[in-house]
């Protein structure tokens, strides 16, 4: 049984008052909150047991190592990856998908390709393709999503060619909520002969990833995300791709061999972890994954399904609120306007009752500009949020209707 009250308990800043009000989180979208497990072990190292990784010949650093690499692993039974080699540490997924295009994508693509991303896409896995298109010249296609925010496959595979070496797609939009059929992208990809990176950093806090049962070649999510610190994101890549590619940074415990005249480097992941990682940041999110395994990925799925039927619900009984995203079987993020309140005006109402949303384009911009609208409220659902949060979010979106 998925007891929310219980897990509510875990996090500690539900405890503390909003403007005198109960704290109505609703913003997990950008950022989720974190259990008591993940700061009380971070401080724990902090204060106990800290020291660098990989090169101390003394016990705590030989004991932090031992933890740092122990949280590579954790991350490798969250996504079911085939080897802790596959697990790079990165500062975010940002950083992950900047990596794919600065090494794979400089070493890989010529004028002669296509990289193909979805109109969905948050601006880190669309502007490094841009950026990258303007270096050498390849063509940079972008498949639709329909006017209710669902995938378009019929423009996608139209666009999908002998051409195409790399689909990059969002799992989960942030904006929209829709869950792309990315098993089947995958799939499709392979066909022609393309690599699939995924930007699964909404997915990740969601449902249960099966990497092996996916087989795409790259996945990256964030660490602050899925409950864990900021600081710390991770990039998965298949064995073979990774060593094929070269360094994306360069410094200590990146090489194998250094003389003033050249250097040779390690192999993967090492070759992309350059310098002191964020090594706190990594074993804070292991934690976050072992607290979400153990609550369960499937539970927190049919939870949120749930919560996230109720919410639609609820807010279309609200006159004027429009929905940006409604495709079936969409996730717990909800964007909308409201006829004649200005979105930011409608957050700084919200924030009154102690409700906390994001407003704007959310790093989406030419998405939300394509659903018609220069600015959006974006209320986001995480694993410890109740029916209780969406009446108190509705009656807070009807008050601020009487003030317009």
């Amino acid at each position: 049984m998925y007891d929310v009250e219980q897990i509510r308990k875990d996090f500690p800043i539900f405890d503390v008052r909003i403007n005198d009000k109960a704290n109505t989180f609703l913003d997990s979208g950008a950022s989720a909150q974190k259990p008591r497990c993940v700061t009380d072990k971070m401080r724990q190292i902090y204060t106990e047991e800290y020291a660098n990784v990989h090169r101390g010949s003394y016990r705590l650093s030989e004991e932090i190592t031992a933890a740092y690499e122990d949280a590579r692993k954790t991350v490798r039974q969250f996504l079911n990856a085939a080897s802790a080699a596959e697990i790079v540490f990165t500062r975010n997924a940002t950083e992950s998908i900047n990596l794919v295009a600065a090494s794979w994508g400089r070493k890989f693509l010529t004028s002669a390709d296509e990289v193909l991303i979805s109109e969905a896409e948050h601006h880190a896995n669309l502007v490094p393709w841009q950026v990258l298109r303007d270096e050498i010249g390849f063509g940079l296609k972008i498949c639709r999503v329909n006017d209710d925010g669902s995938f378009d496959w019929g423009d996608f595979c139209q666009k999908l060619s002998g051409k195409t070496k790399l689909v990059a797609v969002t799992g989960m939009s942030n904006v929209l909520g829709t869950i792309l059929p990315v098993k089947e992208i995958v799939s499709a990809a392979h066909r022609v002969g393309a690599k699939v990176l995924i930007d699964a950093c909404q997915l990740a806090v969601h449902q249960k990833i099966d990497i092996r049962d996916l087989d795409c070649d790259f996945l990256a999510f964030s660490g602050h995300k899925t409950y864990g610190p900021t600081g710390i994101g991770v990039l998965y890549g298949k064995y073979d791709i990774l060593d094929s590619m070269p360094p994306y940074q360069c410094g200590g415990d990146m090489v194998d061999v250094v003389t003033y005249q050249s250097a040779t480097f390690d192999v993967p992941p090492a070759r992309f972890e350059a310098g002191t990682p964020a090594i706190v940041q990594a074993i804070g999110l292991a934690e976050a994954l072992k607290y979400m395994m153990s609550v369960g990925l499937d539970n927190i799925k049919r939870y949120e399904d749930e919560l996230t039927t109720y919410a639609v619900a609820e807010l279309s009984k609200i006159a004027g609120l429009h929905m940006i995203g409604t495709a079936e079987g969409k996730g717990g993020i909800f964007s909308f306007i409201i006829d004649g309140i200005h979105p930011q005006d409608l957050a700084f109402i919200l924030d009154k009752e102690g409700i906390a949303v994001r407003v704007g384009h959310h790093c989406a911009a030419p998405l939300v500009h394509r659903m018609g609208y220069e600015s959006v409220v974006r209320a986001s659902l995480g694993l410890y949020n109740t029916k209780t949060d969406i009446d108190v979010l509705c009656k807070a979106l009807n008050k601020a209707k009487t003030f317009f």
